[in-house]
């Protein structure tokens, strides 16, 4: 008998590149990242990192053409603090992290000069205080670049006050050298027209710590996007947040920690509160532990309180851990109205009903402005969220409010 042996080769050639399925991004690590804005396909909407905003309002700055020259800022003086125009090619531009969306790639595509803060170390070790101000972006929209070196060692408090109308795509590098100390508060009280995309990224050394404070009261869409990598062992990241979105407002978080050395600790609270028809928030939080970053300490939490109908807010945890040796990490997220308890105790005592839902609201904010540290700021922006809180009429929880919330 012949034995016959045959064999059966798949002779099709492979689908053209733009008909083939495309492969899911597993892990937070693997996003693509790129300084050019040609890199990075349309903006349909559909995507993860894009479904929740309103991309059709912000088309101008994640495609159209941007002035990247310098602009006018103010700045206030202190010991060892510094601030410059530098070159495109200066060796700290990208240091701290690099676009993973188109707006921000299209900032950097555009901008022309970097805004350069050096603080520098302080023998005293006392803290120090700057203000950093732009009041004058308005007109065509705008890209802007900025750079703040943080020397080792150096303790300071950096105040980034955004004022007046503008357009603006950016972002924002924080190098923190070893045993670095660095408040960051960002504050975000544009005029209603105002439309503004910002990355923050951080990179820290050893033994560096950063407090990043958020805060957003104005603006018709806000996109800020921070991320802090925890390069250095025992580095600390706390990223704070608060928000008070009024009708026709869109303000987002989407917040990024990449634990990567080892001992390494963070925290994230964001709290939000919304009011009047269309208004929206979104948070993302997204914390990676990586495979080297044993003994992690982590958690991340977000809560919203929904004053009126109409309003909604998003909020989406992730948590992601490539190494079994941590010492702890859990998430949490709610959305709701007023705590029924806390008006019935509050009215009990003689309150009237309405001023008992400012106080709560009042109360829920209050939790992060107070830990900014600065008590003439915290006395100012509770000032700002008194008037939001006065042009509100916030209404008692009903059965088909919103109410969820989920903890690990």
């Amino acid at each position: 008998m012949t034995q016959i042996e045959t064999t059966t080769t798949d002779t099709a050639a492979p689908a053209p590149k733009h008909l083939r399925a495309p492969v899911p991004v597993q892990s937070r690590a693997e996003r693509f990242t790129s300084t050019e804005v040609s890199d990075f396909p349309a903006v349909t909407g559909r995507e993860p990192m894009w479904k929740y905003t309103p991309v059709a309002r912000l088309q101008e700055l994640i495609t159209g053409e941007l002035d990247g020259s310098p602009y006018v800022y103010d700045v206030t003086a202190a010991p060892g603090v510094t601030t410059a125009w530098i070159t495109r090619d200066d060796a700290r531009i990208g240091a701290g992290g690099k676009p993973e969306d188109r707006a921000s790639a299209n900032a950097w595509t555009a901008f022309e000069q970097a805004l350069l803060v050096t603080i520098g170390a302080d023998l005293s070790g006392d803290r120090r205080e700057v203000t950093l101000t732009r009041s004058a972006l308005g007109g065509p929209a705008r890209a802007a670049h900025t750079v703040v070196e943080v020397a080792p060692g150096a303790v300071a408090t950096l105040i980034l006050q955004n004022t007046g109308s503008a357009h603006l795509t950016e972002n924002v590098e924080f190098l923190l050298g070893k045993d670095a100390d660095l408040t960051v508060v960002s504050l975000q009280e544009w005029d209603d027209d105002s439309l503004h995309v910002a990355a923050h990224f951080a990179e820290l050394g050893e033994g560096a710590r950063i407090k990043h404070v958020a805060v957003t009261l104005g603006g018709g869409v806000v996109r800020l996007n921070p991320s802090a990598h925890l390069a250095g062992a025992r580095s600390d990241a706390e990223l704070l947040g608060a928000y008070f979105a009024d009708a026709g407002q869109h303000l987002e978080q989407q917040v990024y920690v990449f634990h990567d050395g080892p001992e390494t600790r963070s925290r994230v609270t964001y709290k939000g509160a919304l009011q009047g028809a269309g208004a929206r928030t979104v948070w993302i939080g997204d914390v990676l532990i990586g495979p080297s970053a044993v003994g992690t300490d982590t958690y991340e939490q977000n809560r919203n309180l929904v004053l009126t109908d109409g309003a909604r807010a998003d909020s989406v945890p992730n948590l992601e851990i490539e190494t079994g040796d941590i010492l702890g990490a859990g998430h949490a997220s709610a959305t709701g109205r007023f705590d029924d308890e806390q008006l019935f105790y509050l009215q009990s005592r003689g309150i009237p009903e309405e001023e008992a839902r400012r106080l709560v609201v009042r109360g829920f904010l209050a939790e992060i402005v107070q830990q900014i540290g600065s008590p003439a700021l915290q006395e100012r922006l509770q000032a700002k969220i008194e008037d939001e809180l006065e042009s509100a009429t916030v209404t008692a929880s009903t059965p088909s409010a919103p109410n969820a919330g989920a903890e690990n």
